[in-house]
């Protein structure tokens, strides 16, 4: 194997895989970053919603394609911010805490979603398996 081979398949086994399987709703992510965005810690007043929606959209549609800890699919989450944002105001600093607030709120919805089919599994309303039959299936890029 030619050294710019080994350089390739190496910088690949750094990237995270990347799984797209419907864990997130983006219509209603979307609709929730609207509602609070301006009550985030990280808002400026000078910024509006257009400019912290595509941090966001990295941030969701980012958890769904990696999954796993933010940290590790930083990067990756960094570079799509820097092909998407647009005209936003944003710095890749302000972005990244956009980024990481809609990754951790994807990621407690997808927790509620799971503990919510196994409380309505346990009271009968639900088979016991039924999350196991709407599991993903991974697709690898």
């Amino acid at each position: 194997m030619t050294a710019i081979a080994q350089d390739f398949w190496q910088e690949q086994a750094d990237e995270p895989e990347v799984r797209i399987d419907g864990r997130v709703n983006p219509d209603r992510e979307d609709a929730y970053w609207q509602s609070v965005y301006w009550a985030q810690p990280y808002f400026r007043g000078e910024c509006c919603y257009e400019d912290y929606a595509p941090a966001y959209c990295v941030g969701y549609i980012g958890y769904a394609q990696y999954g796993g800890r933010f940290e590790e699919a930083e990067k990756s989450l960094c570079a799509n911010w820097v092909r998407i944002k647009g005209d936003s105001c944003l710095s890749i600093e302000e972005a990244m805490q956009a980024i990481q607030a809609a990754w951790e709120h994807a990621a407690l919805s997808e927790q509620r979603i799971r503990e919510e089919e196994e409380e309505l599994a346990d009271v009968g309303y639900l088979p016991a398996n039924a999350g196991a039959a709407n599991q993903p299936v991974y697709a690898t890029a």
